[in-house]
């Protein structure tokens, strides 16, 4: 099969300033809402839980169709552009009009627009760049992503303490709009939408021709079938279970711990991030970079260090303490942005359904971040941030022991399955 021409430079510098702009925008304000809410808005925890839980819930609806939808468009592009435009109208709602309904109402947008942008990004990566090419340039995005979230955390704690803590959610709009003429600079003729669901290169011809007999529901039972993608979702729903309520329930707790020290509280979250992001970079990199010689390795490190940081944070609530937690947060947030792609690229290879498979993941992603910020809520509210930490990290001990025993490496799968296809 011809090899895939190379991508002008003009798309490949478009696409590492998507990554840039969209950062922040991926998740709206994030972790900002929580502080807001609390130190503002004199929220309680239970009520912060439910409408930060109301954005995960949307992204579980919206995001196994948004896999399918990328999977048979070829206009990714503007479905970026589509999405950015939900982040921002939510998140100018929220700064405007901070009531209940209205910031449910908000968060709904967000997470609709949420469910596009990663599996859309990683199609578009693929279908620019191949397969071949995609571990070192999924490294290079997710290491623009983290720059981007640096840039943001920055700006943001700047403008809460000089302006106002509602300039951050204008912040993420204006972000939005740039990263919108971002992914309008990639030429959409060098975008291989073949490639970019899965199919494409190194003898798949065959595989094509079978999939023109097999329905869109046969694919999908297909892929539910599949113990490898079972394992792997249930262990990376088990992570984010985990994960997700960890630095909400941090922001709170500045939030309560900051006032009265000088500092506003945006401040000490900004610091959480800025140093999560810096240790992210060289992460991201790392990872894309020694991803090629096994993907379950470099994986293992990531899982570990969540337990480990739901413990760190019940040993002291100072800030600068809760702050410098934070690393560890950063080199698990950047072995997993580039490996779950990678790992789903060779789940998929070959079926048609690389962006479908990874919308039915992040739907399951939703489903654990939505759970764990509304659990930890209620845990909070009834028996204090310790325990809720406690609780996170027993969850996180339990992802990676199903991670560690169940998930196989695919790497070395393709290496297997290119070795029995020669013998044969």
């Amino acid at each position: 099969m011809q090899e895939k021409p190379r991508p002008s430079n003009k798309s490949l510098y478009a696409l590492d300033y998507l990554n840039l702009f969209l950062a922040d925008v991926r998740d709206g304000v994030g972790p900002y809402l929580n502080i807001y809410l609390k130190a503002s808005q004199h929220w309680n925890p239970d009520q912060i839980g439910m409408v930060t839980a109301a954005s995960s819930i949307a992204t579980v609806i919206a995001q196994t169709p948004a896999g399918a939808l990328i999977d048979r468009l070829r206009q990714k592009r503007m479905l970026i552009v589509l999405a950015a435009a939900l982040v921002t109208i939510g998140c100018i709602a929220i700064a405007l009009f901070p009531s209940f309904p209205i910031v449910i109402g908000s968060q709904i947008l967000i997470g609709i627009g949420a469910a596009v942008f990663a599996p859309a990004i990683a199609a578009i990566t693929l279908g620019l760049v191949g397969r071949n090419k995609l571990d070192r340039r999924v490294g290079r995005n997710e290491t623009f992503n983290h720059l981007g979230n640096l840039l943001a955390a920055v700006l943001a704690g700047l403008i809460g303490q000089f302006i106002s803590p509602k300039g951050i959610f204008f912040l993420v709009g204006i972000m939005a709009v740039a990263s919108a003429y971002s992914v309008l600079r990639i030429r959409k003729q060098e975008i291989n939408h073949e490639l970019a669901r899965g199919d494409g290169e190194e003898g798949e011809q065959e595989n094509q021709g079978k999939r023109q007999h097999q329905n869109h529901y046969e694919s999908i039972l297909k892929l539910l079938k599949d113990r490898r993608i079972l394992m792997f979702t249930v262990a990376v729903v088990l992570f984010h279970f985990a994960n997700a309520a960890m630095l909400p329930l941090v922001g709170q707790l500045l939030a309560h711990n900051g006032q009265g020290k000088g500092l506003d509280s945006t401040v000490y979250m900004s610091a959480c991030i800025i140093i999560a992001q810096v240790v992210m970079i060289p992460s991201a990199y790392l990872a894309g970079r020694l991803a090629n010689a096994g993907r379950k390795p470099i994986f293992l490190v990531g899982f570990a260090v969540l337990p480990i940081r739901g413990v760190l944070y019940t040993l002291s609530h100072n800030p600068f303490f809760l702050v410098s937690v934070q690393i560890l947060d950063g080199i698990a947030g950047g072995i997993f942005g580039v490996l779950s792609v990678l790992m789903v690229a060779d789940l998929t290879k070959g079926s048609g359904r690389f962006n479908l498979t990874q919308g039915m993941l992040a739907t399951s992603i939703g489903i654990g971040a939505g759970l764990s910020n509304l659990l930890a809520g209620f845990v909070v509210q009834k028996a204090g941030y310790n325990v809720g930490f406690l609780m996170l990290a027993a969850l996180a001990a339990v992802a990676l022991a199903v991670f560690w025993f169940l998930v196989p490496e695919t790497k070395e799968e393709q290496k297997s399955q290119k070795s029995r296809a020669v013998a044969s």
